[in-house]
């Protein structure tokens, strides 16, 4: 049995989208955070597996398996036929993996430098910032996705990062195309409505 540990409006929202793009069943369980954009926002909720009391946390059946990335790559090698992954072995599994450790260890790390203001005081950070978003546009140049033609996992780490942080990355109608034909995916829309602990309160009803 698969369980996502989930907070709403949270890092654990693109994992819903994830799992509505593979079309699988798992449940989602809504949980309180203790820690939200660095701020201590309440207690962690008991049920939540995950040891910092963050999310998002999967667990199958007795295995937990935390951080974004590690779940990402979990899911997407446990349903292969979603086509969502690479096969280890296979000629796209390095460029997969390189894009879904930069969407978290550059990407991020530019975007939130650019929203505190830091790149802009820090010319170490913000040649970071610059260099993330000219890699991002360099890609989308080359193929509509990440990866070329096919919509990958690195899409939805990625553009979840776009949907919260558009306005922080330079003008360009490339981006914005990419980021409107990801929002536009049935399952985004489908994960952007699941994301409400109303959603699952109704349906238990």
């Amino acid at each position: 049995m698969l369980t996502l540990f989930h907070a709403p409006q949270s890092r654990s929202s693109r994992m819903v989208w994830l799992i509505e793009e593979l079309g699988i069943d798992c449940q989602v369980r809504y949980c309180q955070i203790a820690v939200r954009n660095g701020q201590t926002v309440g207690e962690a909720d008991p049920s939540n597996p995950h040891p910092d009391g963050k999310v998002p946390a999967l667990r199958h059946d007795q295995a937990v398996i935390t951080e974004s990335a590690a779940i990402a790559l979990y899911l997407t090698d446990m349903f292969p036929e979603a086509n969502l992954g690479a096969q280890p072995g296979s000629a796209e599994r390095g460029p997969l993996l390189t894009w879904i450790c930069w969407a978290v260890g550059e990407l991020e790390p530019a975007l939130w430098s650019k929203m505190t203001g830091e790149a802009d005081r820090d010319p170490l950070a913000g040649a970071r910032y610059q260099a993330a978003a000219d890699r991002l546009l360099e890609a989308l140049w080359v193929g509509p996705y990440l990866m070329g033609e096919r919509f990958t996992v690195a899409d939805i780490m990625v553009g979840s990062s776009l949907a919260w942080a558009r306005a922080f990355l330079p003008e360009s109608p490339l981006l914005d195309a990419y980021a409107e034909r990801l929002a536009q995916r049935a399952a985004r829309v489908r994960a952007d409505a699941r994301d409400s602990p109303i959603v699952e309160t109704v349906q238990a009803a």
